[in-house]
């Protein structure tokens, strides 16, 4: 037993690792979304059009899921903390970069350059928190990974919306990068090192800051492989293996069509339309971002919590059959008695499909949050009201509840390569949500809101609600 073992770390360590990795992870997405509410501003500043404008989220959504393939192979080497750090480090100069790029095209390519090394958290939060927390609590803790994903796309126009009415477009950069520098430091002296090779000679496993075995200081700057293995062309692209394992894929397909009908559209649209429309400047259209916010939160305790505890109740209920008519006949005590008897024993837990069950009110939440939203679009004509924002929340509590389902799923069936899930869902859901913005406006633009909602309700059912129940009935043959 030593200390170098996250599993052995307090909790109180682990939670404040985890909120690092989790903020970080947000600002992947919170940083994309950055420049959602000032497309007119930066079209006006850069003499290009509002559509190309656009392409500063777009081109940051595409780099954010392909870069993790880069940095996983490199983070399972040398360790998360250095990489992380250097993540950090880098972003920083990308978002002062994009402060005072000249032209459109310098822009560009600072966004890009912001994009692939702010991304390695967004990705590999998953692996963290299984080499972190006991699969009892995997849920809770995977949650506040994903669900800080989900919020950084609504949080960024919310907050940032106030900073380029008042001070200027140019000012999200900078504040980008100040949160960077604050990130860094705060990772440097309290980001611990969370890979461990179990079963691994002391030399080759990695040494957290707490160790009594050197000084505090000289550990923060010491930085060394943990695993010798041979970096191979493989390792970079062994992640898009799981586009073959079902137990995988079609979560992270399912994910990825709830993520872009009840995320990345709602973003979109409102960005465009509610100006267009209702004549709202940066800051209004930020504002709208509070329904995508509180819906995300409330699905969280569905997704998270919930789901560990109706796991648990399963693993309970089992332990109870389990224990045959002797448990029935000693009474209550004997009972729970013999409960704590068969977990001690290690008895078999629930198959991980039995998750899936709370899958389901994340998909009906999404389609019913898609429908009001899009409906209550077209009725509000010229003048603003709420209830859109209504359909926003709801949709955004189904999302989140997906999320977290989908991933821990996913992750719990292959546990023992964590990262790379994270990476592959990770890249599933930013291609999707990237080619979404190309395709989704202009449908609604031919077809109408309520034709939209439609076809959004149809694919929903096709391409979430229908292959999650058949993964839940064929998953444990395909694992």
């Amino acid at each position: 037993m030593t200390d170098s073992d996250p599993y052995n770390w307090p909790k109180s360590k682990k939670v404040m690792n985890l909120a690092l990795i989790a903020f970080h992870a947000m600002m992947g997405t919170f940083t994309a979304a950055a420049v959602q509410s000032v497309f007119a501003e930066i079209a006006s500043d850069l003499e290009v059009s509002i559509h190309r404008a656009s392409y500063m989220l777009s081109l940051q959504i595409a780099v954010l899921g392909g870069a993790p393939l880069f940095w996983r192979p490199l983070s399972q080497r040398y360790g998360r903390r250095p990489i992380f750090l250097l993540s950090l480090i880098c972003s920083l100069v990308g978002n002062v970069g994009c402060a005072v790029s000249p032209s459109y095209a310098t822009m560009g390519l600072c966004r890009a350059i912001t994009a692939f090394f702010i991304s390695p958290a967004l990705a590999m939060g998953s692996g963290v928190v299984t080499e972190t927390f006991f699969k009892k609590e995997r849920a809770r803790y995977m949650g506040i990974w994903t669900m800080m994903v989900t919020l950084g796309v609504p949080l960024a126009p919310f907050l940032l919306g106030f900073a380029a009415v008042r001070v200027g477009y140019r000012w999200i950069y900078w504040i980008l990068a100040i949160t960077n520098a604050v990130q860094f430091i705060l990772y440097f002296f309290f980001g611990y090192e969370t890979l461990y090779l179990r079963g691994a000679t002391p030399s080759t496993s990695p040494c957290p800051p707490t160790a009594s075995t050197t000084p505090y200081f000289k550990q923060l700057l010491s930085f060394s492989r943990i695993d010798r293995t041979p970096l191979r062309a493989w390792d970079f692209i062994q992640p898009l293996i799981f586009a073959v394992r079902p137990c995988v894929v079609i979560p992270a397909a399912a994910y990825a069509m709830v993520f872009l009908w009840g995320n990345i559209t709602m973003s979109v649209e409102t960005g465009a339309l509610f100006p267009e429309r209702f004549g709202f400047d940066p800051q209004q259209v930020g504002l709208q971002n509070i329904a995508l916010i509180v819906g995300s939160l409330i699905g969280e305790q569905i997704g998270g919590f919930l789901s560990d505890w109706w796991m648990w109740r399963r693993h309970n209920r089992q332990q109870v059959v389990g224990s045959g008519e002797s448990g029935s006949e000693s009474g209550s005590g004997g009972q729970e008695e013999n409960v704590r008897t068969n977990v001690a024993a290690g008895a078999a837990a629930p198959q991980p499909e039995f998750r899936l069950w709370l899958s389901y009110p994340g998909y009906l939440l999404a389609v019913c949050g898609v429908v009001v939203y899009l409906v209550q679009i077209e009725r509000a004509g010229t003048r603003w009201n709420v209830t859109p924002l209504l359909g926003t929340g709801i949709a955004a509590t189904g999302n989140q509840i997906v999320t977290t389902v989908a991933t821990t799923y996913a992750v719990d069936c292959y546990r023992a390569d964590a990262a790379g899930v994270g990476v592959f869902i990770n890249l599933v859901r930013q291609t999707w949500g990237f080619i979404g913005p190309f395709w989704v406006p202009p449908l609604i633009e031919r077809v109408g809101f309520r034709a939209s909602a439609g076809i959004a309700s149809a694919m929903l059912i096709a391409v979430s609600i229908v292959p999650t129940a058949v993964v839940q009935w064929k998953g444990s043959l395909w694992r």
